[in-house]
């Protein structure tokens, strides 16, 4: 099952040769400024056409209350195919949620919105089927100098803070340039 909830944050042709890793936590206002005026633009220029991989990589914040159960619910998600569609639902509908205590019933709905089964979802979410792999996200962010969200890793390039998308694409430019 873990390679499952792990496959599905991934988006992208497995053979491209330039990753864009997000780190991210779904209850930052900033992360959610990223997704508002980033994301779609960069998915559909670069990982759409096949010429890059982009990876979700959880890292909750400690001051976020809901950050976590929203990470190991679009984790769940992921296990059903709809790690995408439950990112950005969670992005979207951010004001709804975040601030909710707690905030399984709202996710919930969300998640219902785009279509999962909640009875699989809270089964994987009360195993905490996804900790293992949420542990090692935050692990591997922190090993590439991530301390803060958003963090984008764009090969050896490390993006903090929400930056204009026209940082971004030059940065995936370069890559896929010293790619070839």
């Amino acid at each position: 099952m873990s390679a499952g909830l792990d496959r599905g944050r991934i988006l992208g042709d497995s053979t491209a040769r330039v990753w864009f890793i997000m780190v991210s936590d779904f209850q930052c206002p900033y992360c959610k400024q990223f997704h508002d005026e980033s994301f779609a633009a960069l998915q559909k220029d670069y990982v759409a056409n096949g010429k890059v991989r982009m990876a979700y990589v959880n890292f909750p914040l400690p001051i976020h209350q809901n950050a976590w159960p929203a990470a190991e619910a679009a984790m769940c998600a992921g296990a059903q195919g709809k790690f995408w569609p439950m990112h950005d639902v969670l992005f979207a509908s951010q004001d709804a949620w975040a601030e909710q205590h707690p905030a399984g019933r709202a996710i919930d709905s969300l998640a219902s919105s785009v279509g999962v089964d909640t009875v699989a979802l809270d089964r994987c979410v009360a195993q905490h089927a996804s900790k293992g792999l949420i542990d090692a996200d935050i692990d591997r962010a922190e090993h590439a100098g991530a301390r803060s969200t958003p963090t984008v890793i764009i090969g050896t390039r490390v993006l903090i803070g929400v930056q204009p998308t026209a940082n971004y694409r030059r940065a995936l430019d370069s890559a896929l340039a010293a790619a070839k």
